[in-house]
């Protein structure tokens, strides 16, 4: 048992994407992503875990736990860009666009192989986890491409700063209500 700051993304409308494009276009949507997302996270020190679907599970740890939070922030800001030069690319030869959604959390996760003798996965669970994929399912209800948690924000340290909130929600399965928040447009970086 470990705690983490917890990074789920998922990708825009991709159950619409699914039904109209073809296998060999999906899948390339899909590594075009990705690709950006993945980069971002490992360049920042974050471990990719497991990709569920259009969805990646990945973890950051440091030192300082408000470190971990500055890691993730600097991550998903790198992925924006990379993902706006994907899209660019994407739209200019035709092809379809999306964009990824992100939920930050931090908390206590069991790490380590999960699974049965023939089939090990390695890769974190529990409460923190389910809360971080129901946070990301926020995102598109609430028109946001970052949401935070409260458990991140309260460990991002000075970052906070640059968080504005966007109210007390319940989520599914999650015992009380929390304040969610993003990243304000006009706080410096």
């Amino acid at each position: 048992t470990i705690r983490k700051v917890i990074w789920f993304s998922d990708l825009r409308d991709f159950t619409r994407l699914t039904d109209r494009l073809p296998q060999a276009e999906l899948l390339a949507l899909l590594n075009d992503y990705a690709e950006p997302l993945v980069d971002a996270v490992t360049r920042e020190g974050g471990e990719v875990l497991k990709f569920i679907g259009d969805g990646i599970l990945a973890i950051f740890g440091k030192a300082e736990p408000h470190e971990a939070c500055a890691a993730a922030l600097r991550a998903w800001e790198q992925a924006q860009t990379a993902i706006e030069a994907v899209s660019t690319a994407r739209a200019a030869r035709g092809a379809m666009i999306t964009r990824p959604y992100l939920a930050l959390h931090e908390g206590e996760v069991l790490y380590g192989n999960f699974g049965g003798r023939s089939r090990l996965d390695f890769t974190v669970l529990g409460p923190a986890v389910n809360e971080a994929a129901r946070i990301a399912a926020l995102c598109r209800s609430l028109d946001q491409t970052l949401i935070i948690s409260e458990a991140f924000a309260d460990t991002c340290g000075a970052l906070r700063a640059r968080l504005v909130g966007l109210g007390r929600y319940a989520l599914r399965g999650v015992g009380r209500p929390q304040m969610l928040w993003t990243l304000d447009p006009d706080a410096a970086a």
